[in-house]
């Protein structure tokens, strides 16, 4: 087993593709690059339609209302916390580097309960880097192997809320400070503006609109990438074969894509290869990545949700518990 081309070969699908990629970026205007991604999260903040109304619906004494309220706030979380964090760990927001810190602290560390250092060096420095590399970007992190599959698949993600911070908590003190003031403003908005009347109460929403989507999050994270090729970081291929072969595209999801992210969902495998696009981009270029890879003969793979969940569900010990086979790409560079 070996590689059967040149160096020169290996790096030119690469560099070609990422040619018809800038091309696409320099024929963008700001609006597609970064403005509706950043609407969308604005949306979601000040929003007369999302946050104001989930806080004044939960304050409702009729069932029905207050559960509207609560669905909007799981919502408005999941689009701040998932979506948002993950365009801030990527710097995709803007320009600026210092707006980029800014973000990264005010998604991760104050919105998400998590560290922004570790954040963003879990994913972009090992995630990223290292994708489905064993012992690097395996996604080794999401496994725990002693619990049964529907422990794990329908049940443990709902304690996501409550182990982030616990995590974080060993950080820096600023880390502590900004997890503190995220945590107690959405408690003192439940307590003065939803009209909670005790701290029991405002706590167990506070966990519940969190872990609203913390099961389809778990499995995202696993589907696309578990059960793929993971290579050796001795004989790691070159990137273009390593994102093609260790990375999944699902299908577009209405909820999914709002809540998550394109980048996240349907344009997972074009986000690997350039991480640096906003969402609404990486949809853009999806086209031009998806076309060029088949044109090139290369894996362009999608599957959908049910689909994954069912085999990772009938191969639960396979893919989680026990240790990956490794892939050795022969006669492709």
């Amino acid at each position: 087993m070996g590689w059967l081309e040149e160096d020169v070969g290996k790096e030119s699908l690469m560099m070609e593709l990422t040619r018809l990629v800038q091309k696409v970026m320099k024929e963008s205007s700001w609006w597609e690059k970064r403005g509706v991604d950043c609407s969308i999260l604005t949306a979601t903040h000040l929003s007369p339609v999302v946050c104001l109304p989930a806080f004044l619906l939960l304050g409702s004494s009729q069932l029905l209302w207050f559960s509207l309220g609560m669905l909007l706030m799981g919502l408005a979380h999941a689009i701040i916390t998932v979506k948002g964090t993950h365009l801030a760990s990527h710097g995709a927001l803007c320009e600026s580097h210092t707006w980029a810190k800014f973000w990264a602290i005010f998604f991760i560390e104050i919105c998400s309960s998590f560290s922004a250092q570790a954040g963003i060096h879990g994913h972009i420095k090992m995630h990223h880097a290292h994708t489905n590399i064993i012992g690097l970007g395996d996604s080794s992190v999401w496994k725990i192997p002693f619990l049964p599959r529907i422990i794990y698949l329908f049940m443990a993600p709902l304690s996501v809320p409550v182990i982030t911070p616990l995590v974080a908590l060993g950080m820096v003190v600023r880390t502590v400070l900004m997890i503190a003031l995220g945590l107690y403003s959405q408690y003192w908005l439940l307590i003065n503006v939803s009209g909670f009347r005790s701290m029991p109460g405002a706590l167990l929403c506070m966990l519940v609109c969190r872990a609203m989507f913390s099961i389809p999050y778990i499995h995202v994270n696993i589907f696309q990438h578990i059960g793929l090729p993971m290579f050796s970081p001795t004989k790691r291929p070159k990137r273009i074969y390593q994102m093609t072969h260790g990375v999944l595209n699902l299908p577009r999801n209405p909820m999914l894509d709002w809540t998550f992210g394109h980048s996240l969902i349907s344009c997972h495998v074009e986000h690997h290869l350039f991480p640096f696009l906003s969402d609404n981009m990486c949809l853009k270029v999806k086209p031009v990545v998806s076309k060029y890879l088949i044109e090139k003969k290369l894996p362009y793979q999608e599957d959908t949700y049910l689909s994954r969940l069912h085999l990772f569900f009938t191969k639960y010990q396979e893919l989680m518990v026990f240790a990956p086979p490794i892939t050795e790409l022969v006669g492709v560079q």
